[in-house]
């Protein structure tokens, strides 16, 4: 034979085999020819091919050998290497490494086969053929003595059954060496294990035939342990023996169970709900139970498979459902590839056509061990399948947040992953709503609801609404308030204020949802980037809203407007439409004409500094006649009125306005008491003077003035607390929070509490009737006492001017008779002469003059007790309604009203007619608490 190449791989593979056993060319034929045939095989590791995986058992395995620091340095290493890109399969060193790492002198039992050790990871190619492969011929050798020394070996390996261990089970290479088997009897103690030390790992693997069971062997050469292996139990329907299943059968069926296919012995019982094994098959316990364990996946499977069918086909599902169903979809295929792999596996031993043994081939037990984590998954999805029957949209959202409050992070990250793609629709939405003002809802699934028939008028109020029920757990309410803010403030700049700036000019940043993973991303931080996409949003947005309505709407000058006009702020102009109107009002209601009315209101306005005010708030003030009853004045049924309409009627709605009108009639109601008390002590003064000559109308004029100055003071203690403790307290806080308003809801909702206050504290509500009745009837009897007085004074004058016509009477005859009678002594005549001159009764007034004159003074001064009875009685029932009222006072829940019944009674006048009045302003407080 011709020399051979020292380079070919033939020569360094016998030399690398010499240099190893330290032997010659001839002693390790056979060794060389095991190498050679371990080379030409195709065994390929069954592992996950991932790096990660392989870096951790690496720490593990140090860590489990008490080596922390080399584990620590081994990650830092691990991580520059990583971060390079150099290399390309690192997945490969690293594996190379760990095999080099294991120790040789395993125990026996532990390592059985090298298609065992690859097979200990759960494989999950479909296309890996873990435990076939071919058998390459035996490269030819190029000494002459090779078939001899081979003869010679075989012949000394044959009575050991090794060659046929490694044809039955292994279906691999050639047999292993004998050399290279310990507990040989030709070898010296303890020469197996210093082999496996000169020996690389990854041949001594290979190498680890030594169980102690393998040694025992059949009679036909085969281990007994093989043997029991490769002997399958007799199946279901063979002949010649009891039916019973056999565990292979089982794991078929099993296999089909987990895709909700029922199987030839395990079949889905409708009654109980569940997959049973069938009663006739002949199994033990713990077969029964492992099976029934395993079946389970099969039923998660067909109620995850159910709902997903169901809804896939549900239009009204929405989106978010809809994305729910790809997520359980998404998992679910995971769970096929899984089992796709499993049925190869099981295609492939039977391609085989040989059981591989326990070591490698599908058990219940390694089922068990491989489908506990997608178990977990399922039994995840399942309950996630019960909990969101029956929800979609923001509520389906909410219901898988739920599950994510849990302390197990491998569940809790599954359901994260669901959530990311059920919450991406939702957050879809949720951009286009906060950044165009788009509302998209097709299946109403959003938070934010949105009313078509709604007119423009009310689109602040009614039009966009929050759907509590799909608010999602994750989005607190204040965030949920924000966000209908903001599209409700572009909508209504759009619309109602006809601005179309673009949403890019008044919010600086947008973002949208490119993909599920920016969902999860987002709502993994809700309390730091959400949070703030949602405030920058509001806040631009509305500052906007605001100025436009403050510039360009004058909101701030309506509102103070309102103040002036309709709350009686406008003091000078009041009052002078006030003397203007008295001509007018004072006429019956039917009489009435409006245009007239307007034109007085006009005259105010130029007479008074009402004339400053801005056109555009004075062509909005109007006069405005309310429903006429039966015996109305002019003052009954007049009122002020304020135009509103556009952006600004968002804020004065109908009902605000009547609230308005309200307090308005209210106010004038009570000025028209000041002014009709202020004509009462003009009258007074007045009157005093001219009625001095009449001594026995004093004690009227002493009453009348008595009672009067009771009605100022009380009228003046009222005026005081509306003007100033309800109006301007009220106003100064709606001024205060309007000016540090973030919104319009804002403004919206301090006006609306400005009016509550002063519609209460002024006593309109339904809580104050009782005291509002007492009210207007202490105005009442103002009005009776301007009638009673007027009437008393136009009687006492009336009787004034009659007695001094009689006295100018009496004066003017004495004059014409002293003219036509001059006097005795110009006459000549004595005075007893001028007795017969001048005929009796001829001077001043006759004696029937005199008499009839008496007669009417008496019949007068006979009056006087009548009206001083009018007035006592007007007196006293006036004083008992304004004790009432005290009373009612004291029990008020209002701090303010208490205080008010103390200005009232200050010198204690009406405490000491009334005993209800005698208890302590706190005792008063606390009773009033207590009821």
């Amino acid at each position: 034979m011709a020399t051979p190449d020292q380079k070919s791989p033939n020569v360094l593979l016998q030399n690398l085999c010499c240099r190893i056993l330290g032997r010659s060319e001839a002693d390790v034929a056979q060794q060389f020819q095991y190498a050679v045939r371990v080379i030409g095989s195709n065994f390929a590791p069954t592992v996950e091919r991932d790096e990660f995986l392989v870096a951790e058992k690496i720490k593990k395995e140090l860590t489990r050998q008490r080596r922390e620091a080399d584990a620590a340095l081994f990650s830092e290493l691990h991580r520059k290497l990583h971060s390079q890109g150099v290399l390309k399969n690192k997945w490969s060193i690293l594996y190379l490494l760990l095999s080099l790492s294991e120790d040789p002198r395993k125990q026996p039992n532990k390592v059985s086969s090298y298609a065992t050790l690859f097979a200990q990871a759960l494989p999950r190619d479909a296309h890996s053929t873990p435990y076939y492969y071919a058998r390459p011929q035996t490269l030819p050798l190029n000494y002459q003595d090779r078939s001899t020394q081979s003869a010679q070996s075989s012949g000394s390996v044959g009575s050991s059954g090794i060659s046929s261990i490694s044809m039955c089970a292994l279906n691999g290479p050639a047999p292993t060496p004998q050399s290279l088997l310990p507990g040989q009897s030709h070898q010296a103690p303890g020469v197996g294990d210093c082999l496996r030390q000169q020996l690389g790992s990854r041949l001594a693997w290979t190498l680890t035939a030594n169980q102690p069971s393998l040694q025992t062997t059949t009679s036909k050469g085969i281990p007994s342990t093989v043997a029991r292996t490769v002997t399958r139990p007799r199946r279901e329907g063979d002949a010649g023996g009891a039916v019973e299943v056999t565990e292979a059968a089982l794991v078929r069926d099993i296999l089909y169970v987990f895709q909700g296919i029922d199987g030839k012995n395990i079949k889905m019982s409708n009654a109980e709900n569940c997959y049973k094994v069938e009663g006739k098959a002949n199994l033990s316990k713990s077969l029964r139970d492992t099976t029934v364990r395993l079946a389970e996946l099969g039923w998660l499977h067909n109620k995850i498979r159910k709902y997903t069918d169901q809804r896939s086909l549900d239009r009204s599902f929405g989106l978010v459902g809809q994305s729910f169903c790809a997520a359980l979809h998404q998992e679910l295929k995971e769970y096929y590839r899984l089992l796709s792999v499993l049925h190869s596996q099981l295609q492939l031993e039977d391609d085989q056509g040989v059981n591989l043994g326990l070591e490698s081939s599908l058990t219940l037990r390694r089922l068990l061990v491989w489908t506990y984590d997608p178990k977990i998954r399922l039994k995840t999805l399942a309950a996630l399948v019960d909990h969101c029957q029956g929800r979609k949209g923001g509520e389906l959202a909410s219901a898988v947040h739920a599950y994510t409050k849990t302390g197990d992070p491998y569940m809790r990250s599954l359901v994260q992953h669901i959530l990311g793609l059920v919450s991406h629709p939702v957050l879809s939405f949720l951009y286009r709503w906060i950044y165009d003002g788009e509302l998209e809802d097709t299946y109403h699934e959003f938070f934010v609801a949105s009313d078509p028939t709604v007119k423009t008028d009310r689109l602040w109020h009614d039009k966009y609404t929050l759907r509590k029920s799909m608010i999602p757990s994750f989005i607190t309410m204040d965030q949920s308030r924000k966000v209908l803010l903001i599209g409700k403030s572009i909508n209504f700049l759009h619309q109602v204020c006809h601005d179309q700036t673009p949403t890019t000019k008044m919010i600086a940043v947008t973002k949208s949802a490119e993909s599920p993973q920016d969902a999860a991303d987002l709502f993994t931080d809700l309390e730091n980037a959400f949070q703030g996409k949602i405030d920058a949003a509001y806040f631009e947005t509305s500052k906007y809203l605001l100025d436009v309505l403050n510039k360009k709407y004058s909101l701030l000058d309506h509102m103070q407007a309102m103040r002036r006009y309709l709350l009686l702020g406008q003091g000078d102009f009041i009052r002078h439409l006030m003397d203007l109107l008295k001509p007018e009002l004072v006429r019956p209601a039917t009489t009435l004409y409006q245009h007239n009315l307007t034109g007085i209101l006009e005259t105010a306005v130029r007479a008074t500094n009402a004339q400053f005010d801005s056109p555009e708030i004075l062509k909005r003030l109007d006069v405005r006649l309310l429903e006429v009853s039966p015996g109305d004045t002019g003052w009954d049924v007049f009122s002020l009125d304020y135009h509103v309409d556009g952006p600004i009627a968002t804020v004065f709605t109908r009902e605000c306005m009547s609230h308005y009108l309200r307090v308005f009639n209210f106010l004038w109601r009570a000025k028209r008491m000041e002014y009709i008390l202020t004509d009462i002590r003009k009258g007074h003064m007045c009157n005093a003077k001219l009625l001095r000559n009449m001594p026995e109308f004093s004690g009227v004029l002493h009453h009348c003035h008595i009672l009067a100055s009771e009605m100022v003071h009380f009228i003046h203690q009222m005026q005081y607390y509306i003007t100033f403790e309800v109006l301007e307290c009220s106003w100064d806080e709606l001024w205060n929070k309007v000016q540090q308003a973030q919104d319009l809801d804002h403004i919206i909702a301090a006006h609306e509490v400005f009016l509550d206050t002063i519609i209460s504290r002024c006593l309109l509500d339904t809580d104050s009737r009782a005291l509002l009745n007492q009210l207007r009837a202490v105005f009442d009897q103002i009005i009776e006492l301007q009638n009673a007085q007027d009437a008393i004074y136009r009687a006492a004058l009336e009787e004034l001017q009659r007695r001094l016509q009689f006295e100018e009477k009496k004066k003017q005859r004495e004059i014409e008779v002293t003219e036509l009678n001059p006097p005795a002594e110009r006459r000549g005549l004595s005075v007893r002469d001028t007795v017969w001159l001048v005929p009796l009764g001829q001077w001043g007034v006759t004696a029937a003059e005199e008499e009839e004159e008496n007669q009417r003074i008496h019949e007068f001064q006979e009056s006087i007790p009548k009206m001083c009875s009018q007035l006592r009685i007007l007196t006293h029932f006036y004083q008992g309604i304004v004790q009432q009222f005290l009373v009612l006072l004291t029990t008020s829940s209002d701090e303010s009203l208490r205080f008010l019944s103390f200005r009232l009674d200050f010198n204690e006048h009406y405490k000491a007619r009334e005993p209800r009045l005698r208890v302590s302003l706190g005792a008063r407080g606390r009773r009033s608490s207590h009821t």
